[in-house]
């Protein structure tokens, strides 16, 4: 995995301030290393969730799904095209799926950062 640490932590705080921001009162982080070395970091919240055809869209720049929030409460839109950006850089990939919470799961899959 090659990315500076600076970088995985803009990960974990745009991942953490997405979750927040749309959490209802919950918000799960889960961090897990498969038999293959891949980590995976999972956020989940249980605030609305992300429609099924809005998924890959969360990730492009200036995408806001709710167009209600003012942009100085809602953020740019940038948040999670970073971390799609730095994520990719890795080798890795990001989904958004349905959070077990019942809104949405964000999910960021490292490659094994001893392969790197």
């Amino acid at each position: 995995m090659r990315a500076r640490a600076d970088e995985l932590g803009r990960v974990v705080v745009h991942l953490l301030d997405n979750a927040a921001r749309h959490a209802e009162a919950r918000v799960a982080v889960t961090l897990t290393t498969a038999d293959d070395g891949t980590v995976t970091l999972a956020v989940d919240d249980d605030g609305p969730g992300i429609p099924l055809e809005q998924r890959e869209r969360v990730f492009e720049r200036f995408v806001r799904l709710d167009d209600a929030r003012a942009r100085d409460a809602g953020g740019a839109g940038l948040g999670l095209a970073v971390v799609d950006t730095v994520v990719r850089a890795t080798g890795g990939t990001i989904v958004a799926t349905e959070s077990p919470l019942g809104g949405a799961r964000l999910m960021a899959t490292f490659p094994d950062p001893a392969a790197g």
